[in-house]
């Protein structure tokens, strides 16, 4: 239809086809598929150019408001992806957020200097109901699998570990605390709903379950100042103790007969994988195939 509306501007054929960028035969082709479809002829061809038939200049006018309508369209479907593209609403589990996500954002701001992003931290079934309530476009979580409702993929690994201040007996015996001990033990935890509880409870469900916890709090931070003090000892993300581990501020305290880890997931609503900001910030998430 543009090239019709060139023929019709520019009286010739070949004019509108350098127009657009096409060879002439492809613009001869295309015109004359058109007229295929229509089952009119639309343009004559003579030495002196090009010029449209009575049916030719009649379907000129309809395209011409079909091609304005289309660029019109394009143009507000370019503002959509224009305004979803210029934030990025992200909600982490505590151990991604404060480990993990620092890095990739700061590498997609390089990517995306104009994409503002905003970052609700929280427990695993928090990030869960801000996906779903519209609240988050993308999401991450530390846990067994994916939330009801949502759609997602495995990004990395995750080891939790026991650990206890050098104070503290387990941090001094010889053997390995048992799964049986480590469920009756009173320990500092996070609180139900978080990614590390859940992998703690499932863990040890065949013993019992976890005793009452000793502290049960609401951030890694505050879980890990607790334990440094002495108080207790505790369970955490491999990830959230490497400086206090590599300080002699904590222990950690060898486990035998319980397997304490976990999968890290990108997770987004039940449907279409992200777009947009959200695509890339996926994209930053997961290591580069190796080249063979």
């Amino acid at each position: 239809m543009e090239l019709l509306l060139g023929v019709a501007r520019l009286g010739s054929l070949g004019r509108a086809a350098r127009e657009l960028g096409i060879s002439q035969p492809a613009a001869s082709s295309r015109i004359r598929s058109m007229e295929r479809q229509l089952g009119v002829a639309l343009v004559d061809r003579s030495p002196r150019g090009s010029r449209l038939t009575e049916a030719g200049a009649l379907v000129t006018d309809w395209a011409r408001r079909v091609v304005e309508a289309a660029e019109a369209f394009d143009a507000g479907a370019q503002a959509l992806r224009g305004r979803r593209d210029s934030r990025l609403r992200v909600a982490a589990s505590m151990t991604i957020a404060e480990y993990l996500l620092p890095g990739w954002l700061i590498a997609l701001h390089g990517q995306r200097p104009g994409t503002a992003v905003s970052l609700l931290a929280g427990n695993s079934a928090a990030v869960a109901q801000r996906l779903l309530s519209g609240e988050a476009d993308l999401g991450f979580v530390e846990g067994l699998a994916v939330p009801d409702g949502l759609d997602g993929v495995v990004i990395g690994h995750d080891r939790l570990v026991v650990v206890a201040a050098r104070s503290h007996p387990w941090a001094r015996r010889r053997r390995p605390v048992d799964a049986r001990e480590l469920a009756e033990a009173s320990l500092i935890l996070r609180e139900k709903g978080s990614g590390t509880r859940q992998v703690l409870d499932a863990a040890l469900a065949g013993y019992g379950g976890l005793a009452d916890p000793l502290l049960e709090l609401a951030s890694t931070t505050a879980v890990k100042a607790a334990a440094v003090s002495g108080a207790g000892p505790s369970v955490l993300s491999e990830l959230a103790v490497g400086e206090e581990l590599a300080s002699r501020r904590l222990v950690e305290v060898p486990v035998e007969g319980v397997r304490l880890s976990r999968d890290l997931r990108a997770v987004w609503p039940t449907g279409p994988r992200p777009t947009g900001p959200a695509r890339d910030l996926l994209g930053l998430t997961r290591p580069a195939p190796e080249k063979g």
